[in-house]
């Protein structure tokens, strides 16, 4: 049970650890021979090194896999033990296929399956470190991470997930201690979950239970995650909102494989030899996908044959296949895919006669007799059994019953004739005959808020036309207008899923999210998951290579991205954890979004109370600060970030809760008629700004939402703040007559000020002490868990550069835990980094309970500045 949970190769393989499964072909068979590899020795004409040591290769001679293109010296070949391409896939255990993203620029990286540098766009995958050209993609071997059960597999040990190559040139091996990276070949091997490196020679003899590494504490294990995959691609599963194009490349993309082949074969100018197109059954040619290969003009049949195979990653022995001819006027023709598989006449000398065909079919030759691998799966004693086949590649893996009364070499024929790697890529497993239960979760947002379970299931028969005998609702969130759907039929589940991206209800769209369910009881005991939350938009688009790193350094389904569904999808999953800590990547606007969200879900929560520590991709980032996790991310190693999390100090900070209710309605009005805007209420971590601080925010605002693409840097983004600050310097100071003040039901005499400022963090505006640090008797020190708000007035832009400069300090105006603003006209108003024009009303703010757990940095490098602003954190833990 425990090997199951693993890849066998996991990207690099480890044949000494488990049994291989499904090992064919020449060099499979051979014993102490290089695992499927096809090695010649090769005049090397510029500097080249060896994929097994890393090593130069002196002289003039090296050894070549005309497969894979595996370099070695003569000495090393006996000890290669990672498998060629093309046999790859046959040792992986539990298949599990890769999540493609877009394509994309990847700088000294190389292809898994070919070992060349990813010079031209090429894809990743997004749970695990896979690399592949365009034209490799469809060659991947499908041995990702096993992140989760997908209803019949249960594991509770692990092995290491090897994956070779692509390792920085200064990693090291964790059993020798000598370098094991290399910047010049795919070289190196590294665990997928624990992050151990190693050589080539070593990870074989390396322990093979993985336990996690250093981040045991926050991953959440695989076994503890259930997700009904079936119908929905990776993407969905691992809610990746990328652009979807590559999960059609198989059905859309007709030059995925024939680009990408001619940058490896050229047309040959040489007149001995000649370029020909290969394709692969009638799938192919249905899709007019082919590969070309280069062969002399003077080649057998057989040496055809096997470079055709070559091409196509297939180490079966060529003497089993040939190739028939195809001209131009035969591919057009509907009568190909069905015309009788004729063999070509083997006793031919050459496959080239008077007149050079315009493309090959490679045919599988008729046998008298088939040999047939049936693997068992995970069995149970007194059970009745079925056989099914389980198609392997590197996008998809299809899974097929096997009707009772179905011959299964008709079953084989037919796969033979779509094509020869398909059937090469084909298992027959014998696996028990019972009817698993079907539970897909989907959440579905964007609904009217405040409205009964009754009514939100009479909305989706309505617009989405579910059927109630497998469709439940079985959560609902009425503040946040979301359900999450109980589906009991993946066909039904799939078309909801679907339907939801194009429906609109009350003007809004609405969004759904494929929600993996989390078995706490399995959850280890010592065990914290980390729930990380990252807003892509934030810090210059920072935020996707962070998706990525999380996703790759943790299970990806404990990461979420906020622009798809918000944080309320990642709550949801983790309601029945015992005890979680959240990590929130983005601006104190992102901050504040995730902590609403954590008050309003709490009570549905078994840890009502997670810590929260966050990772600055804002502009200001001044609660980041606080918590002394910096002015705001600048590259760091995110394995590092996780760590500090790990190592974080839990601190208590109050919460306020703004009640803004407008008396007169709000300009604009359409025909002049309005009415007042209703009473809202906001959250507010940091601070609350009125007037000349709250109009800077929104001119800064309205600016980004006209340009968006402009503001892609806290530079750009401090410059607009100062541009923007210039055009107010002559403003009078007249807040005063506009606005009333009332704290601890004490009226209070306002000073002649531009701007009102309600702080409470000790950091206001990318870092600056609004408050100061002098001493003052008429109020206490502030603390971010004293109950208590400070009151600032500023006195207009000059004075705010001056506070932001350190030269000056705000003026101090009062000190409460009730405040009531009464605004006699329209005045501009921000909470926490977020503006808008509020109406004349009345403005409560009042303490809101309970208070939140935040995660403080330890040991985190900090400037002068930053240092400043930690003071009072640091004073509240030593007193504790």
């Amino acid at each position: 049970m425990a090997d199951g949970a693993r890849s066998l190769r996991g990207g690099g393989g480890s044949p000494a650890s488990s049994p291989v499964l499904g090992g064919r072909g020449r060099a499979a068979a051979g014993g102490s021979s290089p695992p499927g590899h096809a090695f010649r020795r090769v005049t090397l004409t510029k500097p080249t090194f060896c994929h097994y040591c890393t090593d130069f290769i002196w002289g003039l001679a090296g050894y070549l896999c005309e497969v894979c293109n595996f370099m070695s010296h003569e000495k090393c070949l006996k000890n290669v033990k990672i498998p060629c391409s093309c046999i790859a896939p046959s040792l992986v255990r539990v298949p599990v296929a890769h999540c493609f993203g877009p394509p994309g620029h990847y700088k000294k990286k190389f292809c898994t399956v070919c070992r060349k540098s990813l010079e031209s766009p090429a894809f990743r995958c997004e749970v695990c470190e896979l690399h592949v050209h365009t034209d490799c993609i469809l060659f991947a071997c499908s041995d990702c991470r096993q992140c989760h059960q997908d209803g019949h597999l249960d594991h509770d040990t692990y092995h290491h997930h090897w994956r070779e190559g692509n390792l920085s040139s200064s990693a090291r091996c964790e059993f020798c201690k000598k370098t094991c990276g290399s910047s010049e070949v795919l070289s190196g091997m590294r665990c997928e979950w624990c992050g151990i490196l190693a050589h080539a020679a070593c990870y074989v003899i390396v322990t093979p239970e993985c336990t996690f590494g250093r981040l045991r504490n926050m991953i959440l294990p695989p076994n503890c995650v259930q997700l009904f995959s079936r119908n929905f691609s990776k993407l969905h599963c691992f809610r990746i909102s990328e652009n979807l194009q590559t999960e059609s490349d198989e059905d859309d993309d007709v030059d995925g494989s024939t680009q990408g082949s001619t940058k490896d074969i050229q047309i040959s100018t040489d007149s001995s030899k000649q370029t020909l197109k290969i394709f692969d059954g009638n799938d192919a040619v249905k899709r007019n996908q082919f590969r070309l290969i280069s062969v002399p003009r003077i080649a057998k049949n057989e040496e055809v044959v096997e470079a055709a195979l070559r091409a196509y990653y297939i180490n079966d022995d060529q003497q089993e296949y040939e190739l028939q001819t195809f001209t131009q006027q035969v591919l057009l023709s509907d009568d190909v895919i069905n015309r009788n598989d004729a063999a070509e006449d083997s006793n031919l000398g050459s496959v080239f006669r008077e007149s050079v065909p315009e493309a090959w079919i490679i045919r599988a030759k008729p046998k008298d007799e088939e040999v047939i691998r049936i693997y068992p799966a995970w069995l149970s004693f007194l059970a009745t059994f079925v056989l099914c086949t389980l198609v392997l590649f590197a996008l998809v893996i299809e899974r097929m019953v096997l009707d009772n009364q179905e011959l299964i070499l008709n079953r084989l024929k037919d796969i033979r004739k779509t094509s020869i790697r398909q059937m090469n890529q084909t298992r027959f497993y014998i696996v028990e005959n019972s009817k698993s239960i079907v539970q897909v979760n989907l959440f579905v947002g964007g609904l009217p808020p405040q409205l009964s379970p009754e009514e939100y299931t009479n909305i989706l028969k309505e617009e989405l036309a579910i059927k109630t005998n497998v469709v439940s609702v079985s959560h609902v969130y009425q503040a946040q207008g979301a359900v999450v759907l109980q589906i009991s039929c993946f066909s039904e589940a799939e078309r909801i899923y679907m339907l939801v991206k194009d429906t609109v209800v009350n003007d809004k769209p609405l969004n759904a999210v494929v929600l993996p369910a989390v078995m706490a009881s399995k959850i280890p005991q010592n065990c914290c998951p980390l729930l990380v939350f990252v807003n892509p938009k934030s810090g210059g688009l920072k935020g996707r290579d962070l998706l990525y790193s999380f996703r790759k350094l943790l299970n990806p389904h404990q990461v979420f991205e906020l622009t798809n569904g918000g944080p309320l999808p990642g709550f949801h999953t983790f309601s029945k954890v015992p005890s979680f800590r959240v990590l929130v990547c983005g601006g104190d606007g992102t901050v504040g979004w995730v902590l609403g969200a954590l008050e309003e879900i709490r009570h549905k929560l078994v840890c009502s109370e997670p810590s929260v520590a966050i990772l600055p991709l804002g502009t200001g980032n001044d609660l980041g600060r606080v918590l002394r996790w910096g002015a705001g991310y600048s590259g760091e190693d995110p394995y590092s970030i996780l760590v500090s999390v790990d190592e974080a100090d839990d601190v208590l900070m109050d919460r306020w809760t703004i009640l803004l209710d407008a008396e007169e309605p709000a300009e604009g009005a359409e025909n002049g008629i309005a009415e007042p805007e209703p009473p809202k209420i906001v959250q507010m971590n940091n601070y609350c700004g009125l007037g000349i601080d709250a109009e800077l925010s929104l001119d800064f605002h309205h600016a980004r939402e006209e340009e968006p693409g402009k503001f892609n840097s806290r530079f750009h983004n401090k410059g607009v703040y100062v541009k923007v600050g210039l055009q107010k310097i002559s403003h009078t100071r007249n807040l005063h007559k506009d606005i009333k003040l009332q704290v601890d039901q004490h009226e209070v005499e306002l000073p002649s000020i531009e701007g009102l400022i309600f702080i409470n963090i000790p950091s206001w505006g990318s870092g600056a002490d609004l408050w100061g640090s002098e001493s003052d008797n008429r109020f206490e020190k502030p603390r971010i868990d004293d109950g208590l708000l400070e009151v600032v007035g500023v006195t207009g832009v000059v004075h705010m550069g001056q506070v932001q400069g350190g030269f000056r300090s705000g003026i101090r105006i009062a000190q409460g835990s009730y405040f009531r603003v009464t605004l006699l006209k329209p005045i501009p108003v921000q909470v926490d980094g977020e503006p808008w024009i509020q109406a004349p009303g009345q403005i409560i703010i009042s303490a809101a309970g309970p208070k939140v757990l935040g995660c403080s940095a330890q040991g985190r490098n900090q400037s002068a500045g930053e240092e400043k602003v930690c003071q009072t954190v640091v004073a509240k833990e030593k007193n504790e």
